[in-house]
């Protein structure tokens, strides 16, 4: 066949190696969308388990710890005691609940740190197991000569809120409106169960 035949312009194998080439890109791109998607999983799971290892947990009270409202021994009350953590790792003990509830309103007042609380506990009045304030439902008593308690005066923490009401259900003087949240509380619950320490801290 002579070499200016417009025939020997046209590769035989051409319409073949395309197709080739086609399932080859194919297979690349497959693969390439596998790769990508075990990618995204493991940065995924990476994820979820810096998230889970960010998770703020309560601590031990140590002994020498003291209340950041009251100055009293938090470790002498285990019953009672509480704790709170700041979003820098600071982190706060108290002596009650009263205690931390007022710290939670006013923090600034006790030296806290200008960062945001990012987990409290407190231990349930019943079952004095250690549960989360942020999640706890408080019963506002104000009869100091219900319960024996440091300081005298506490909201009771209670981790489900039907045991809160049925607390409050045994007293006339008590109601459903005298059950909150830990964000319920301001600066008037404070003053009433810490009164006297924030017009200290306030007179500085």
């Amino acid at each position: 066949m002579a070499d200016d035949d417009p025939r020997c312009t046209a590769n035989p194998r051409s319409a073949h190696d395309i197709h080739r080439r086609k399932l080859m890109a194919l297979g690349a791109a497959a693969a390439l969308g596998t790769t990508a998607a075990t990618a995204s999983a493991s940065v995924a799971a990476k994820d979820d388990s810096d998230a889970s290892n960010d998770t703020v947990e309560p601590t031990d009270v140590p002994a020498d710890a003291n209340c950041a409202v009251c100055n009293m021994v938090p470790a002498k009350f285990p019953d009672w005691n509480a704790q709170l953590a700041h979003e820098d790792s600071t982190r706060v003990y108290f002596c009650t609940p009263g205690c931390l509830t007022t710290y939670y309103v006013v923090p600034e007042q006790f030296d806290g740190p200008d960062e945001p609380i990012v987990g409290a506990w407190v231990h349930d009045f019943e079952t004095r197991d250690l549960i989360d304030a942020l999640q706890a439902s408080f019963v506002l008593e104000t009869d100091p000569d219900r319960v024996d308690d440091p300081m005298r005066l506490n909201p009771l923490p209670f981790v489900d809120e039907s045991d809160a009401t049925a607390y409050v259900e045994q007293y006339d003087d008590l109601d459903d409106d005298t059950v909150i949240p830990i964000d319920e509380f301001d600066l008037d619950i404070a003053e009433l169960y810490r009164g006297q320490l924030l017009d200290e801290n306030e007179s500085d």
